[in-house]
């Protein structure tokens, strides 16, 4: 079979005068490894016809086809020409033809005819030509409903997620940017009279009796490094090496792994560094800025500098100050082609200091459930995901049946 056996293309359309801008689908509204959509930035600037999509189409991305954008519809509206929507035939789960489209597999065959070499495009009729094993439509039926209680989910754990950041991000924001943390009698500091001071170094005013420390002051910063790749056994050992690309592509708040590892020989030729658990990982060069905390032990290639925090109560503080103050970092990078972010500037890098720590390990225990629930949601999704690249393609292929039970 084909995927043109079971899923067409749609070539309805709609006027985009007709439509919210939360029904119009862009490819950059559609996100990267399979992970949904979020709500495009504008809708067409001139009215203009769009592809009509429906509840139970799935729509991907055709620019770039290898980021696996895809996302099944939960509602109807319009999307720009770039993006593909695929409709079941009859008899054909909407949620077994979204399961096809979720393997590997799919996304690899769709680039070996590409369109273009900048920026790929997928070319329609090699896509429809996708080999696809002849599941008996009970089982076909067994494997939509099962991989689309995963993405739920993983959906529903995402969605989690981001409110706890968000919720996290406004109480370091209320305590360390208004500084409207409790005071003595637990009313907000500084719109209760609080008195601040200005900081020449900062250029603002902080908090009476506060300080500023240089970053290196606050935590051990570390370069990575790369083992030579002409010598493959310094890699695929049990040390967890990380790229800026694992970060990208995850896209996480918490590095529990990364794409890669390297062997005890592999570590021992290169001048990278163990990092313990709770260090701030942070690429230093194109481009500067990705930040991760890690879960595990793990070390890094020359693309990052790390930070490891003298205190272990300073980990929180550290990533939300450093990401609200990343402007001012990239700022500090030099070089022609790729811009990087030196040690020896960072180390002078201002650090608001909270002198009272009382106060400020209230703050710690706050945010303290926050962090520990949200790695615990990113972990068992990694492991979902996990799962079901393990599971998608013997289950497509009829080497692994669902028990009724299974759903």
């Amino acid at each position: 079979m084909q995927l043109s056996d079971i899923a067409i293309f749609v070539e309805q359309s709609i006027r985009s005068t007709d439509i919210s801008l939360y029904d119009y689908v862009t490819t950059d509204s559609l996100l990267q490894n399979r992970e949904g959509r979020v709500v495009a930035t504008n809708l067409p600037p001139s009215p203009c016809n769009l592809t009509l999509y429906q509840p139970g189409d799935i729509l991907m991305a055709n620019i770039r086809p290898y980021l696996k954008k895809v996302w099944m519809a939960d509602t109807t509206g319009g999307c720009s020409a770039d993006v593909l929507v695929f409709r079941a035939k009859e008899n054909i789960s909407s949620k077994y033809l979204y399961s096809v489209l979720l393997q590997d597999s799919f996304f690899d065959y769709v680039m070996l005819a590409p369109k273009g070499s900048k920026m790929p495009r997928g070319d329609k009729n090699h896509i429809m030509r996708f080999p696809i094993f002849d599941l008996p439509n009970e089982d076909a039926d067994k494997v939509g409903d099962f991989i689309w209680k995963i993405e739920t989910k993983l959906a529903n754990n995402r969605k989690q997620n981001a409110i706890l950041e968000k919720m996290a991000k406004q109480i370091y924001d209320y305590w360390f940017v208004q500084f409207d943390f409790p005071d003595e009698n637990g009313r907000p500091y500084k719109i209760s009279g609080g008195k601040m001071v200005w900081n020449e170094k900062l250029k603002r005013e902080i908090p009476e009796g506060w300080e500023v420390k240089n970053l290196i002051d606050i935590a051990d910063i570390v370069n990575g490094a790369t083992p030579s790749t002409s010598d493959e056994t310094n890699y695929g050992g049990n040390i967890m090496w990380i790229t800026p690309k694992d970060l990208s592509d995850q896209g996480q708040k918490f590095i529990f792994h990364g794409a890669r590892t390297i062997s005890q020989k592999g570590y021992d030729s290169c001048s990278t560094s163990m990092l313990p658990k709770g260090s701030i990982l942070m690429s230093s060069r194109a481009p500067i800025g990705l930040f991760a905390i890690a879960q595990n032990e793990v070390c890094t290639n020359q693309g990052f500098k790390s930070f490891v925090p003298k205190d272990e109560t300073d980990g929180m503080y550290l990533y939300y100050y450093l990401r609200q103050h990343i402007k001012q970092i990239e700022q500090l990078g030099t070089g022609t082609t790729f811009k990087e972010v030196s040690r020896d500037d960072l180390k002078k890098f201002p650090i608001l200091y909270v002198t009272d720590r009382n106060t400020y390990l209230q703050w710690v225990e706050k945010l303290r459930p926050m962090f520990g629930l949200q790695a615990k949601l990113q972990e068992e999704s990694e492991d979902l995901q996990s799962l079901r690249s393990y599971l998608l393609p013997l289950l497509m292929t009829g080497q692994a049946k669902l028990k009724k039970d299974d759903n």
